[in-house]
């Protein structure tokens, strides 16, 4: 299950600057709202085996990883060799690669999909091509250009567009984390997907409670959490899963068994603690390349085991022998 995005990340996917106002019930109910980090890679982590695509799509993203194994073996390692540089550029320069600089390339590589979908609808909202999106420039983008006071005076629920509106400015006020109302692509990234991002985390929180606390006592009751999920027509009998949600409710929601989620429970439930998926992968790549055992690797400790890294036209073959191998 996925947390929502926002409205404008809907207009991202769907409209892609299209004119006209979203409309209020834009919004993809009946998804969930946890958000759960992808798994690095759906292939088994096989080493022992010789099959390294684990290894491959978790170091290089899966799109980048089917590019490399298109690749001769020397172009292959021409091209980690690069990559070797830039892991190292991007931290300390000092011409090793540590856990650290590992664990931020994979990170990197694997939110490749959330920059590239920033950037496909970039120019939409850098209208003035200055390198950055102001709120108004998304705001009007967005909603359209109203005159001060007179925001959405032509339409029917103006009510729920201003909150909306409001809802929006706020969320981006918090991305914007130098205060100049300017959003860099990295703040913009922020906006739009919060849920990837630790400072964002309460203004995860507020919009989870703002939409399911019908009653705005600041709390989830049971029957708003299940609201949220389903929608009894007249004389129904409830299902059996919406009564298995209950239970989940007060067996893993209500932490402190007072009948309601809290701010702190809510957060625990749509942004639950997860492992470092991308720290682990770093340590095994690390533990099976450092020759010397120093704790970080050369570059020459890299190329050394280039494979186990990325793919290429000969690594890719030899996986399919493998695989055709274990199925005999």
């Amino acid at each position: 299950m996925m947390w929502r995005p926002s409205l404008l990340l809907l207009l991202l996917l769907l409209r892609h600057g299209a004119q006209g106002k979203p409309s209020p019930d834009a919004g993809p109910h009946g998804q969930g709202r946890v958000h759960q980090a992808a798994p690095l890679s759906d292939a088994p982590h096989d080493d022992a085996h010789g099959n390294f695509q684990y290894d491959h799509e978790a170091f290089l993203g899966r799109e980048v990883a089917k590019e490399f194994d298109q690749l001769t073996p020397e172009e292959s390692q021409a091209r980690l060799g690069r990559i070797v540089d830039r892991m190292d550029r991007a931290g300390d320069g000092d011409g090793w690669v540590s856990l650290a600089e590992l664990r931020a390339w994979i990170a990197h590589t694997q939110q490749r999909h959330i920059r590239d979908s920033v950037s496909a609808a970039w120019d939409t909202y850098d209208t003035d091509r200055d390198g950055r999106v102001g709120w108004e420039e998304l705001r009007n983008a967005t909603y359209g250009h109203y005159a001060p006071g007179e925001e959405f005076h032509d339409v029917e629920d103006a009510e729920t567009y201003k909150k909306m509106l409001a809802r929006d400015e706020r969320r981006f006020r918090v991305a914007d984390q130098d205060g100049d109302s300017m959003a860099t692509r990295e703040e913009l990234t922020a906006f739009l997907h919060p849920e990837e991002f630790p400072h964002m985390r309460d203004i995860v929180i507020a919009e989870t409670l703002e939409d399911l606390d019908r009653n705005k006592d600041g709390y989830v009751q049971v029957e708003e959490y299940i609201a949220d999920l389903y929608s009894a027509e007249p004389g129904e009998e409830e299902p059996a899963w919406v009564q298995t949600e209950r239970q989940q409710f007060r067996d893993f929601r209500d932490l402190n068994k007072d009948g309601h989620l809290d701010g702190s429970e809510v957060g625990h439930w749509v942004l639950p603690p997860a492992q470092d998926q991308p720290l682990v992968e770093a340590n095994h790549l690390l533990h099976e390349s450092d020759t010397d055992k120093d704790g970080r690797l050369s570059k020459a400790e890299i190329l050394g085991n280039w494979n186990m890294f990325v793919g290429s036209q000969a690594t890719n073959y030899g996986e399919d022998l493998t695989r055709h191998h274990d199925e005999l």
